[in-house]
């Protein structure tokens, strides 16, 4: 014996077939233009795009100066003779959202064993993806007391 679909399934496919479907077309570059369409303002500085909704819009920028945080934290410290000290570990901020301390985590392997360090800021050169601590060796790094959050 056949068995009748449920009235939930039947519901759900009669909305499907009730929904019409809304498809995008490519704006007709031949077509004139409508006479009741806004201006198109001129983009502001370091806009690259806009779209047809006024809110919405696409912006070049480009960091000229400076370096995402992102890029310093995990890094690998180089200190005394270009020799690998430690990683980044974290960076910490004052209220006023200036990075005043640099956390390394010194030795261990694979992050066991390892202990944290911190170093005023200022102290890590940082030149692209390069991070150096200078005069700085494994040895002080390992002498100095281990830092807690």
């Amino acid at each position: 014996m056949l068995q009748s679909p449920s009235i939930a399934a039947m519901t759900v496919v009669a909305a499907l077939i009730a929904v019409p479907v809304v498809a995008q077309q490519a704006p007709d570059t031949n077509a004139a233009p409508t006479t009741n369409a806004a201006p198109t303002p001129a983009n502001p500085p370091g806009v690259v795009a806009t779209t047809n909704n006024p809110n919405l819009a696409v912006a070049a920028v480009k960091l000229e100066n400076g370096v995402r945080a992102s890029k310093i934290i995990g890094a690998t410290v180089r200190g005394e003779g270009d020799q690998e000290i430690g990683k980044v570990d974290d960076l910490v901020m004052t209220e006023g959202n200036k990075i005043t301390v640099a956390v390394v985590s010194v030795g261990g392997f694979l992050g066991l064993g390892s202990k944290l360090v911190a170093f005023p800021f200022d102290q890590l050169k940082v030149t692209g993806d390069h991070v150096s601590l200078p005069g700085v060796t494994k040895d002080s790094l390992n002498a100095m007391p281990n830092f807690q959050f």
